[in-house]
């Protein structure tokens, strides 16, 4: 199972690649669960899911065990049904959690956020692949919110803002809980150049280029998913960006036979 999280600057792209990422994936004829904890829903614009802020249902987290978490999923209600109810179905088999949606009193989100945190962690590993929307910059990523991922992805524009925020993400692998691979993925490059900038100045090679293609910008203000809204070179290089992934995780196994 392929499990992956994207992160980095916000405003770089990243939940236009990994709602596309999810799909792509999908049509290989594998489960996927979107996990978006974003409190920007770019990601269900990316998937083709209609937006909808409103946030679960407050029965859905209670207060918990003193001395144990400050809330967690009510009394006989699991990971796995969590997900049966409350994930949407999407394009391509797709399901879709949204965790981060800011409605009403600060307290809703905290509520969601341990719910989040309480199915990623519980979930079956057997079950999904997740393709995880971190929020942009680096403070939930630096909290752990990738925990759930063996694959961190940074997405870095050719900009000094997007590179430093990337750089910042980096020091992931120093954390003892740090995913298997920490890798980068270039959005929004004109050209090799581009590439080579970001490769360099983040000091790891970048496993996936995805052009500047205007027709994702044109999908997004008619808040249409890149699949789409016709645009061939941004999903041409997801599509790629899937392929290397998966190479990944089979380089993994073979060693390990």
């Amino acid at each position: 199972m392929i499990r992956i999280a994207f992160a980095g600057k916000g405003g770089s792209g990243k939940s236009s690649i990994s709602g596309t990422f999810a799909r792509l994936l999908a049509r290989t004829d594998r489960p996927v669960l979107a996990v978006d904890s974003d409190p920007l829903p770019g990601m269900a614009y990316s998937l083709g899911i209609p937006v909808d802020d409103r946030p679960a249902p407050d029965d859905v987290v209670v207060e918990g065990p003193e001395g144990g978490p400050r809330w967690v999923l009510r009394p006989g209600l699991d990971a796995g049904g969590f997900i049966d109810q409350y994930a949407e179905a999407g394009p391509d088999g797709v399901r879709y959690l949204q965790f981060g949606n800011s409605w009403g009193h600060w307290s809703t989100l905290q509520r969601g956020q341990h719910a989040w945190s309480q199915v990623v962690k519980e979930m079956d590993p057997n079950a999904w692949n997740v393709v995880g929307d971190l929020p942009g910059g680096t403070r939930q990523a630096m909290f752990g919110w990738a925990k759930y991922a063996d694959v961190l992805a940074i997405v870095a524009e050719p900009t000094p803002k997007s590179i430093q925020v990337a750089k910042r993400l980096r020091n992931i692998t120093k954390a003892d809980w740090s995913p298997d691979h920490v890798v980068v993925v270039a959005n929004r490059v004109s050209g090799p150049e581009d590439v080579r900038r970001i490769s360099d100045a983040l000091e790891r090679p970048v496993i996936g280029a995805v052009p500047d293609d205007p027709a994702v910008t044109a999908a997004d203000k008619q808040a249409v998913a890149p699949l789409n809204g016709g645009a061939g070179p941004f999903v041409d290089a997801v599509a790629e960006l899937v392929t290397q992934v998966e190479s990944t995780y089979d380089l993994d196994i073979r060693s390990s036979d």
